[in-house]
């Protein structure tokens, strides 16, 4: 097992059923896999953003979960 398959299946087991995402990560696939619905965004602050207008809305559970792209 991977680390990133089983970060999707920690995100799976917490609830979440959407992930917005900046379009250079791995976890986009992995979280597919494991029926995560992503949703891609072209900016990271909107995806912060999408992440932080969910949790809002469901009080934190599910919590809104934003995957961005890693180092230089």
């Amino acid at each position: 097992m991977l680390v990133i398959d089983a970060i999707s299946q920690i995100l799976k087991k917490e609830g979440v059923e959407y992930l917005s995402a900046f379009p250079t990560t791995s976890v986009i696939e992995a979280a597919a896999e494991s029926g995560i619905k992503p949703i891609i965004c072209r900016q990271e602050r909107v995806g912060v953003g999408i992440a932080d207008g969910y949790s809002r809305i469901t009080a934190g559970n599910p919590p809104g979960v934003f995957a961005m792209q890693y180092g230089p």
